[in-house]
């Protein structure tokens, strides 16, 4: 992919909140045909409304049928891997083990299916498949569960993609984003910014106030559609945005 979104074929899961909302709002005002595929059928149809060049999909995008269901309706240049299960906002030992490890059997398990079936399918030479992961993946997230543990595997996994993308020769781009704050704009970002200012005990706007300049959802759609219009030409796979840009890193 290169030059421009015009005509091409995006495809965001978890399309209809947050960061996959702003990402498939923004391909479509870049001219691609895009598929939003979430669990909410209504926000689904919402969106469908806002923007020309957006179909939509109600779908668990981390069910064993979901990739191939998918692929079936568009092959896409770019696959945006979004969203994902919010976890729960308490310490370690107030927490069950389903609590724990809900991100792995949604986010990471999602992730999992559709870059396997990216690498099986596969994709045409050329298109992006960007991860969108968290900044608790690299510094820790100790009250959120297996939720950093699980950030930090989407990591991985775009690492492990790339890696057999290049043995094969397949010339399919693995990009994990990695956005370095908390983004208050999202249901995501309120449920943090509320747990972590009762874990800490001060306010919201405290807590806010201390994490200094961030990151937007649009800053993160940006830095999606820039990678896929210039993909990566060096092993770099994993690019933490932050309010400074956009910043390769191991």
């Amino acid at each position: 992919m290169s030059g421009s979104l015009v005509g091409r074929q995006v495809v965001v899961l978890g399309g209809s909140r947050g960061v996959g909302r702003e990402t498939a709002l923004r391909c479509a005002g870049e001219g691609a045909k895009v598929l939003a595929v979430a669990r909410n059928a209504g926000a689904l149809a919402e969106l469908a409304q806002t923007a020309r060049g957006i179909e939509v999909l109600a779908l668990d995008g981390a069910s064993e049928v979901a990739p191939g269901q998918v692929f079936a309706l568009a092959k896409p240049d770019l696959l945006v891997i979004c969203g994902g299960a919010t976890p729960s906002t308490r310490s370690l030992p107030e927490l069950s083990w389903s609590e724990f490890s809900v991100n792995w059997e949604v986010d990471v398990k999602m992730t999992f299916q559709f870059c396997r079936e990216a690498l099986k399918a596969p994709l045409s030479p050329g298109s992006v498949v960007a991860i969108i992961s968290s900044g608790a993946g690299l510094g820790g997230s100790p009250i959120s569960g297996g939720y950093a543990g699980a950030k930090r595997m989407q990591m991985f996994i775009a690492k492990y993609s790339q890696a057999e993308s290049d043995r094969r020769g397949l010339g399919i781009h693995f990009v994990a984003l990695v956005p370095s704050r908390v983004m208050p704009e999202t249901e995501l970002g309120r449920a943090a910014v509320g747990g972590y200012a009762r874990h800490l005990g001060i306010s919201d706007e405290k807590f806010l106030e201390d994490m200094g300049p961030r990151q937007s959802p649009g800053d993160v759609a940006d830095a999606v559609i820039a990678l896929a219009v210039n993909p990566p030409s060096n092993l770099a796979s994993i690019f933490v945005v932050s309010a400074e840009g956009v910043t390769a890193t191991v």
